[in-house]
């Protein structure tokens, strides 16, 4: 198997959580707390299957939870789903800024945001803030 074979089976793998801590934070941030009934809804998925997922998150140090409390993050849980987020709102600002309406923006980016590179990463976030100099120094030549 080649490198991009296994980084796409890498990232299919962290996704789930990626999807979960960063839900959880945004439910603390809006709500206050986090229910397993909030993270089933959100998912569209059954409440054995939110408790399979978020077992398997304490197990990895994301999240922690007891029986009837509410679900909260770890400190590497929270570190994760603020690095989640950020890459999200980056995504979801460059396919905007290259003319792609919103609703496709939101949807593209959330799968886009779990497969991105950090040097695709770092490229869209110059382009955010410099501008497309290579693009318009050839449309100018264009134009010429």
């Amino acid at each position: 198997m080649d490198e991009v074979h296994i980084r796409t089976r890498r990232d299919h793998a962290s996704e789930i959580a990626e999807d979960y801590v960063e839900a959880i934070a945004e439910f603390v941030a809006v709500k206050g707390s986090c229910r397993s009934v909030d993270l089933a809804e959100c998912f569209a998925v059954t409440p054995a299957t939110v408790n399979n997922t978020v077992a398997r998150l304490v197990r990895n140090g994301l999240v922690i939870t007891a029986p009837y409390q509410p679900i909260g993050l770890t400190s590497k849980g929270r570190k994760l789903a603020l690095k989640c987020k950020e890459r999200h709102e980056v995504v979801n600002a460059f396919l905007i800024a290259i003319g792609v309406d919103a609703g496709t923006a939101a949807a593209d980016s959330e799968g886009i945001e779990h497969h991105i590179s950090k040097t695709t990463l770092a490229a869209m976030k110059k382009i955010l803030a410099d501008g497309w100099p290579a693009i318009s120094i050839a449309i100018e030549k264009q134009n010429e």
